[in-house]
């Protein structure tokens, strides 16, 4: 249980952070694909008895190159479909050659944050601290491309090299949170909260900061109802997120706050 509270405020410190900029940058789509593909190299690392998260984070590079190659030839959309239709393709093969089919998939895709390892502690505490740190050092360029790619450009920012930085950050986001989550749950958990935060306030360094609160407060709230209640930290992270997001909403229909402008 130490290791999974532990493991569990890294991830989602992160999630929240990252998910701010998810939602600004309207990059959803993004945020539900790298989680997938990420999911092979989960796949191929227990095939091969190495590292999980060091099958995470290469497989996270794989996602993130494809998008950004085929991004360059079409659209943006299409690239990281056509990404993960090939990643979970591989997926699908390496976990047709473990000899634990069915409790693979189910750890891959929903987590298993009650599993987690005092080993495991380390390679998440640091693939998590260098995204926190990037999105921190890159985030005038960040919210500056968010809000206008002309504007971006006139500055000295080269969009695409933004886009690609703001990517490979998204993919080590997601690699770090896979094991504890799982690849379906990780989309909750990066827009969920970061949606709610940004209808509460129209002030961006407030947003992110209620946004990793939201994170926080989401997997500490699922941990600890599903010890009492014995069922899937997943449902309770899903529902928490949602619930963030309704209320955020419903805040700014009733006029109670203000939603960030872009």
């Amino acid at each position: 249980m130490v290791n999974t509270w532990i493991v569990a405020s890294i991830v989602a410190a992160t999630a929240g952070l990252v998910g701010f900029f998810v939602v600004v940058r309207g990059s959803s789509f993004a945020a539900h694909a790298l989680p997938l593909s990420t999911f092979p190299g989960a796949a191929a690392a227990a095939w091969l008895g190495i590292n999980e998260i060091a099958g995470l984070v290469v497989f996270a590079g794989f996602g993130v190159i494809g998008i950004d190659a085929l991004s360059r030839r079409g659209r943006p959309e299409v690239a990281t479909a056509l990404t993960l239709v090939v990643l979970l393709g591989l997926g699908t093969l390496f976990l047709s050659q473990t000899t634990e089919y069915s409790q693979e998939v189910y750890a891959l895709l929903f987590g298993q944050v009650l599993g987690i390892s005092a080993a495991d502690i380390g390679p998440i505490a640091g693939v998590s601290a260098i995204a926190a740190l990037a999105i921190l050092a890159l985030f005038r360029p960040l919210l500056l491309g968010s809000v206008s790619r002309e504007l971006a450009q006139a500055r000295g920012a080269a969009p695409g090299r933004i886009d690609l930085a703001f990517l490979i950050i998204l993919a080590m986001a997601s690699a770090v949170a896979l094991p504890v989550v799982g690849a379906l749950l990780v989309f909750s958990l990066m827009v969920g909260p970061a949606s709610a935060a940004r209808n509460l306030t129209d002030r961006p360094g407030w947003s992110m900061a209620l946004s990793v609160a939201l994170s926080l407060i989401t997997v500490w709230a699922a941990i600890a109802l599903s010890y009492l209640t014995n069922w899937p930290v997943g449902f309770f992270v899903g529902g928490f997120g949602a619930l963030a997001y309704a209320l955020g909403r419903s805040g700014v229909r009733f006029g109670a706050v203000r939603p960030l402008s872009p």
